[in-house]
C-alpha cells in the first residue's frame, strides 16, 4: 500500500451529476480516500441530464461553490453550458470557461497536492492541469476516456481544418508535459503511443473504467421502470447512454422497424436525440426514456433482455463505453455493433457475454437482436458469463489501488 498523498483531481463531471466520466471519477475518489489519501476535486454544477446546471442547484452564489468533506473538499464550478447541444462552437466556448475558472479554482484547491489528475475530455482540461500542476510544483496524470480530437473527427462533429490541427497540437502538447498518461484499453494506448516520442511510450498507461458489482446486480425483468415506460412484458431491447453522434442509433430504428413484435428504448439524453425522435415518429415499438437518476441505474439496466453498444465505424480505437462494464454487472447479454479487434467486442467475445457484429451494419445488427430474442436461454447464459467476467476482473478497489500506485510513482 502507498504511503497517504494529497490528490488535485480536476474533472468535468462529480455525483450527483449523471455523466459516466463523473460516476467513474466519483468512485475511484471514494476508494482513493479509503486507502486513506486526501482528495480535493474541481469540477462542475451538475448539468448533464438537461444540458444546463440543474435547478436545485441554482441559488445565491451558486456559480462557484466549496463543500468539506471527510477526505478534503469539492469546488463546483459553473460549466458554460448551453441549452443548444448541436451548437459546437458554444459547447467549446463553454469548455475554454470552464478549463479557465478550474485553472483558478485549482490554484487555491486545498493544501499542496503531491500530484495531479485530470480527466479528458474537454481536452482544454489538459492544458489548465499543466498550469495548476507547474504553479504548484506536482506531477500531472492526463486521464483520457476518449481520445480526442479522433472520435470527434470520425464522427463529423468537427470538420473545420483549422480547429482539427489546434486540437491536434494541443493533445499532442499536452501528453508531452504530463508525467503519465491513463488510458482504458490497448487500443487507445497504441493510439497515444503513436503520438509522443519514443522515450516516453512507457508513460502511456492502461487502467480500464471499474464496474461496482454491488451496486449493478441482475435483477427482475419486470421493473417499475417498464410500468413507468408503458412496456409490458414482452422483449425489451435497451441502448442506455450519451445520444449522440459517436453511436449509430439508426441502426435502433431500423431494427425497430424491421422486428415489430419486440419493444425498442433509447435511454439518455444528447445532440442527436431530437433527430432521432423525428427519424421514429410513427414507430409505436420504439420508446425514449430519459436520465434517471444514479441510484436507478441498475433497475434501467435490468428493464432490457437484451442491450446494444453502436460505435460508429473508426470509433472502437478511440472510444471504450464505459456502459459495457455495467451491462455486463447487471447480467444482460449485448449486441455490439463496433471495430472488430477493438476492446468492446473482445470483452464481449472473452467472456461470451453477448454477440459482436460489424459497426454500421443493419442487417447484422437485426440479425443478432432477432437470435438473442428468439432464443432467450442461451441469450439469459450470455447475461450470466458476462456478470461473472466483471466481477473477477474489473472492481473498483483495483482501479483505484492502479491510479494510487501510479499517483505515487510520480509525487
Amino acid at each position: 500500500m502507498t504511503a497517504p498523498l494529497t490528490i488535485l483531481v480536476i474533472c468535468p463531471h462529480f455525483a450527483p451529476d449523471t455523466a459516466p466520466t463523473g460516476v467513474v471519477m466519483t468512485r475511484i475518489v471514494d476508494e482513493l480516500a479509503t486507502l486513506g489519501h486526501r482528495i480535493h476535486v474541481v469540477t462542475s454544477l451538475p448539468w448533464y441530464a438537461k444540458h444546463r446546471v440543474d435547478p436545485e442547484w441554482r441559488h445565491v452564489g451558486w456559480r462557484n461553490r466549496t463543500e468539506d468533506r471527510e477526505w478534503g473538499s469539492i469546488t463546483r464550478l459553473d460549466p458554460f453550458a448551453g441549452d443548444d447541444k448541436r451548437n459546437l462552437l458554444r459547447r467549446a466556448l463553454g469548455f475554454v470557461g470552464f478549463s479557465i475558472t478550474a485553472a483558478v479554482a485549482g490554484l487555491r484547491a486545498g493544501e499542496r497536492p503531491d500530484a495531479v489528475l485530470v480527466m479528458s475530455p474537454p481536452l482544454t482540461l489538459g492544458a489548465t492541469g499543466w498550469f495548476v500542476s507547474r504553479v504548484r510544483r506536482a506531477p500531472l496524470v492526463f486521464n483520457i476516456q476518449d481520445v480526442f480530437p479522433d472520435a470527434a473527427i470520425e464522427t463529423g462533429a468537427i470538420g473545420n481544418k483549422v480547429v482539427i490541427a489546434a486540437a491536434r497540437i494541443l493533445e499532442r502538447w499536452t501528453y508531452a508535459r504530463s508525467a503519465a498518461v491513463t488510458v482504458l484499453s490497448d487500443d487507445l494506448a497504441d493510439n497515444v503511443r503513436n503520438k509522443v516520442r519514443r522515450r516516453r511510450r512507457d508513460r502511456v498507461v492502461v487502467i480500464p473504467n471499474f464496474v461496482d458489482t454491488v451496486a449493478i446486480r441482475p435483477a427482475d425483468r419486470l421493473t417499475e421502470y417498464r410500468r413507468e415506460l408503458g412496456i409490458g412484458e414482452q422483449p425489451v431491447v435497451m441502448y442506455a447512454g450519451n445520444v449522440g453522434f459517436s453511436q449509430s442509433l439508426d441502426l435502433m430504428i431500423d431494427a425497430a422497424r424491421a422486428l415489430p413484435a419486440v419493444t425498442f428504448v433509447i435511454n439518455g439524453d444528447g445532440s442527436a436525440r431530437d433527430n432521432l425522435e423525428m427519424r421514429a415518429a410513427g414507430l409505436t415499438n420504439l420508446v425514449f426514456g430519459d436520465y434517471q437518476p444514479a441510484e436507478r441505474l441498475a433497475e434501467v439496466l435490468a428493464t432490457a433482455d437484451v442491450h446494444v453498444i453502436p460505435l460508429k465505424r473508426g470509433l472502437g480505437r478511440v472510444s471504450v463505453p464505459s456502459k459495457t462494464y455495467s451491462i455486463m454487472a447487471a447480467g444482460r447479454p449485448a449486441v455490439a455493433a463496433v471495430d472488430s479487434g477493438t476492446e468492446v467486442p473482445r470483452l464481449i467475445s472473452g467472456s461470451g457475454g453477448g454477440l459482436c457484429v460489424p459497426p454500421d451494419d443493419s442487417k447484422a445488427f437485426i440479425d443478432a437482436i432477432r437470435y438473442l430474442v428468439d432464443h432467450p436461454v442461451e441469450a439469459a447464459t450470455m447475461g450470466d458469463r458476462a456478470r461473472v467476467h466483471v466481477e473477477g476482473n474489473v472492481s473498483p478497489a483495483a482501479v483505484a489501488s492502479a491510479y494510487a500506485d501510479l499517483l505515487a510513482r510520480w509525487s
